[in-house]
């Protein structure tokens, strides 16, 4: 018997023992119709004293703290107040048969049996203390007509002890068989949690692997990225403007497969969550097609846009996560298309936007239509090694429209082309949400601008260099967050940038330091800029108080409209 199976039966016992004494006092009443007496009486008041040593058992148990084990002589005082207490029990069965005629020896088999019932059913996980109750009913049930035979001279009761036999025989049998139940449930429990906890720490695992990963290739790509715009921006013969736009392109494609795989990573964990902001939805479309037309007439397609009916002004919903769906059908359609075009029409009603993408490029062949929306998976093996990607755009894809509330589907006729179409909820709006300072106020109001920037890596220090200087920022370098919290103590500046992992002192340590020590710089807005992206090191941001949260590599016009409104930010709080 294990610890475990004694915890279960006590906390059994101790559910049971108002059911006990309320079948305690209709036996006795019962056998006090059959056979006035007082015996019915003193009965009762043997079985409360039996059933209150066994609650002070079960309560010194109970009393004990977590760790408790079942000494021996806890476990002999238990195994005899159950045998105890089953002899007090069916005690009444006895005397009913004895004095209760041919409807006392009826009630009493049937009290036998119900005792040997009941204790199956509540004591089966522990077989010493079901061992000793069954003996105590048991010795009843076959001890009483046996009686009758031997020393009444009864021999028609044999027939009653052989049942009694059989029903033993049969109540062994089931009370194996829900012990190896109970026992075959708590090992799938124990199973099952050993599972959800490896998959926990598996989980934990993946989000610590996808920071790691995201970090160390946002920081090499932030030097490529930045410096091929910086030198897309100069005076290049046209050799060097074509490997500067190879340039651009590659880092393109590598931070479209990172950022595939954290979004597919934060859908898989349901924690990706979608924004409500209005929008002009023919505007966005058009938008998207303007974006796509140079690349679809660069291998000789046409992309054109059809919108069917009339969309509504404004619409609420997901911008950024709409743009995402429909970029990556339109870049599979043009990526995917040699001849003819690429067709994508609009329409809306009920509150939903349905967008359909048709291209006249090879097709998806009819065994692999099935699995396009899966992860990783992409129309056969040449087509990675032909097209590139992760296999990831469709299914993100997908989920995306899910969350949308709505779906994404296909058909194909290989050789001929595919038809992808989506449908999503977008409500009506009445009016367009204001834009954000990203959009309106990039690069203004940056002159003059004190700004403390910590960053560790020697190339991300020299970048934030060519990109803020050049606007007028003064710009104050520090290598780590200990020499970011003395700078910040020394003198005053307009905004502070962190890195997050630096040696030393790390950003979230340095900010919660600005923020807590007396200083100038105590309520200078404080922006993050880091290769940690997920959404757990924005939120981590966000708990010390972070103005704003920007992801390496650099997008240089965000990273100015975000300083000049954390800025701007700042002086309008000191006018208030």
């Amino acid at each position: 018997m294990t610890e475990s199976d004694y915890s279960v039966v006590i906390q059994t016992r101790r559910r049971e023992l108002k059911t006990r004494i309320w079948m305690a006092m209709i036996l006795a009443a019962i056998a006090f119709f059959l056979a006035p007496g007082w015996t019915p009486v003193l009965w009762f008041v043997a079985v409360l004293a039996t059933q209150a040593l066994d609650l002070a058992l079960v309560r010194s148990a109970l009393r004990s703290d977590a760790d408790w084990r079942p000494t021996t002589t806890f476990r002999a005082l238990a195994i005899g107040s159950a045998f105890l207490a089953a002899i007090v029990y069916s005690g009444i069965g006895a005397y009913m048969w004895f004095y209760g005629g041919d409807a006392g020896r009826l009630f009493a088999l049937m009290q036998f049996a119900g005792g040997l019932l009941h204790v199956s059913m509540h004591m089966h996980q522990s077989r010493a203390l079901l061992g000793a109750a069954l003996c105590a009913h048991g010795a009843y049930m076959l001890g009483m007509p046996l009686y009758d035979v031997v020393v009444r001279g009864e021999p028609a009761m044999a027939v009653v002890v052989v049942a009694g036999v059989l029903y033993l025989a049969h109540l062994g049998v089931s009370v194996r068989q829900a012990s190896e139940r109970d026992q075959a449930l708590r090992q799938a429990e124990r199973v099952s949690r050993e599972a959800a906890a490896q998959a926990e720490r598996a989980s934990a695992a993946k989000s610590d692997f996808l920071a790691v990963v995201s970090h160390e290739i946002r920081t090499p790509m932030n030097a490529v990225v930045t410096a091929a715009g910086l030198l897309r921006g100069s005076r290049l013969s046209r050799a060097q403007t074509e490997q500067v736009d190879m340039l651009v392109d590659a880092s393109e494609v590598l931070l479209g497969l990172l950022n595939d795989v954290l979004d597919f990573s934060k859908i898989e964990a349901g924690k990706m969550t979608l924004e409500r902001i209005a929008f002009d939805p023919a505007d966005k479309l058009e938008g998207l097609i303007r974006l796509w037309r140079p690349r679809a007439e660069a291998k000789g397609l046409s992309l054109t846009l059809e919108i069917r009916g009339a969309l509504p002004p404004m619409v609420h919903g997901d911008l950024l996560r709409l743009q995402q769906v429909l970029f990556n059908l339109l870049s599979n359609a043009v990526k995917f298309t040699d001849q003819g075009g690429v067709s994508v029409r609009a329409s809306w009603a009920d509150s939903r936007l349905l967008v359909e993408v048709e291209d006249t490029g090879c097709g998806i062949p009819g065994d692999r239509l099935g699995h396009v929306f899966d992860s990783f998976e992409q129309a056969d093996a040449g087509t990675t090694r032909r097209y590139g990607g992760t296999g990831l755009g469709l299914a993100i894809s997908r989920r995306l429209a899910t969350l949308m509330e709505g779906g994404l589907e296909v058909e194909s006729v290989p050789g001929r082309g595919s038809l992808f179409r989506f449908e999503g909820r977008f409500p009506c709006a009445t009016a367009a949400a204001p834009r954000t300072a990203v959009e309106t106020d990039a690069g203004a109001g940056l002159e003059g601008l004190e700004v403390l920037a910590a960053e560790d890596h020697p190339v991300n220090r020299r970048i934030l260099a060519l990109l803020l200087e050049p606007l007028g920022c003064r710009l104050t370098l520090v290598e780590n967050g200990a020499e970011a919290v003395a700078a910040a103590a020394e003198r005053p500046f307009d905004v502070v940038l962190l890195d997050m992992q630096m040696p030393v002192m790390d950003g979230l340590d340095a900010a919660r330091l600005i923020r807590e020590r007396p200083g100038p710089c105590r309520d200078t807005p404080i922006v993050a800029l880091t290769a940690n992206a997920l959404d757990t090191h924005r939120q981590a941001w966000l708990a010390v108080g972070a103005a704003g949260f920007l992801t390496k590599p650099i997008d240089a016009a965000a990273l100015a409209a975000t300083l000049a409104a954390a800025a701007r930010g700042r002086t309008l709080a000191a006018v208030a």
